[in-house]
């Protein structure tokens, strides 16, 4: 355990637009912590990044993060291919870890860092959180909490916009499986939110998905390509109280796109628009929308950095978001995945 007057050392591997946005800025805003190293996909990556961040170290092989001894985490910034693996290495290494989202590729390499994070239970484990929610979840839970849209009987998401919508776009690592692996579109990380408001998962789930552009150019190559993972996805699921999970995502959708959760219930329906960040509740049968005040207090902002150094320093449990609340998610993933590639059957999600 870290001891809250010791400096706390954290190497970055991966170093993307989330971590150069967000996680650097945030980890060394917080008094006692460092930064101390930097490993990329690139030295000259590396290097850039190091300078704009004023962090005096680089390396070229993420291996020799892991090994440094005076390091005490690391923050796994990746795509998907390398978040098994790498925390796996740091789990055994000693080290804390927190790790971007989606957890990994599949369910089966989700399961090898939950087995490790049990392993290593001295080790801080966190996967960053959906963002999209935090202010809001203390408000949507309370009003499924309290009975105000009475027995839930549809959870409705969508969420399109047009990246893939022209033909000679780019080929993107997010429609690449050997670096995504069965992540598809933003899939995941609504689901996320959804599970966190429910705390349970539909008991199966039917899905169906296309791909537009069925090859596309890697921009740093110039290779074509086979484009594996859907480009437009939509799901049905059914939970063990008859609720009914809708889902419908696009890269396909030019113009504004959509961004929203609609809860529906008995007594009330409420609509969660991510796009203006304004909650709406409807009654029954009723048309006309009353826009909900978010609980004082409860806006929650983005404060991943520093809820892992807190759970570091204290010992207290990660709660966004943890590798069990992963698991699940990634077992949906996962049945929604197979679904869609055998043609549309119904998965069990297990």
């Amino acid at each position: 355990m870290v001891n809250d007057l010791k400096e706390l050392r954290i190497g970055i591997i991966g170093a993307g637009a989330n971590t150069r946005l967000m996680h650097l800025p945030g980890f060394q805003a917080i008094e006692g912590v460092s930064v101390d190293v930097i490993c990329n996909r690139s030295e000259e990556s590396s290097r850039k990044v190091a300078d704009d961040f004023g962090v005096s170290r680089i390396e070229t092989n993420w291996h020799q993060v892991i090994a440094d001894p005076t390091l005490d985490a690391v923050m796994i910034g990746t795509w998907p291919y390398l978040h098994a693996e790498a925390t796996v290495a740091a789990l055994e290494a000693g080290k804390h870890v927190l790790t971007e989202a989606r957890m990994a590729r599949d369910k089966q390499e989700a399961e090898r860092m939950l087995v490790a994070s049990r392993a290593h239970g001295d080790c801080v484990t966190q996967i960053v959180p959906a963002p999209m929610s935090l202010d809001f979840d203390a408000t949507v839970m309370d009003l499924l909490a309290t009975g105000r849209l009475g027995r839930l009987r549809e959870i409705c998401v969508t969420h399109t916009g047009g990246q893939f919508a022209r033909s000679d776009a780019p080929m993107s690592w997010r429609q690449d499986r050997e670096l995504s692996g069965c992540n598809m579109l933003t899939l995941g990380i609504f689901y996320e939110i959804i599970r966190r408001w429910l705390g349970r998962d539909p008991t199966s789930i039917v899905a169906t998905g296309s791909v537009a552009t069925p090859e596309r150019t890697w921009p740093d190559t110039g290779e074509s390509v086979r484009v594996r993972i859907p480009e437009s996805v939509t799901c049905l699921g059914t939970y063990e109280d008859g609720a009914r999970l809708v889902g419908h995502f696009s890269g396909l959708e030019s113009g504004q796109g959509r961004s929203e959760i609609r809860l529906n219930g008995s007594e009330a329906s409420l609509r969660v628009d991510f796009s203006r960040g304004e909650l709406y509740l409807a009654a029954a049968g009723e048309t006309d929308e009353t826009a909900v005040a978010i609980l004082e207090g409860t806006r929650r902002g983005w404060r991943v950095e520093a809820d892992f150094v807190h759970s570091i320093r204290t010992g207290n449990p990660v709660r966004l978001t943890s590798f069990e609340d992963g698991i699940r998610y990634m077992m949906v993933t996962e049945a929604i995945a197979q679904s869609v590639e055998s043609g549309g059957t119904v998965q069990p999600v297990s």
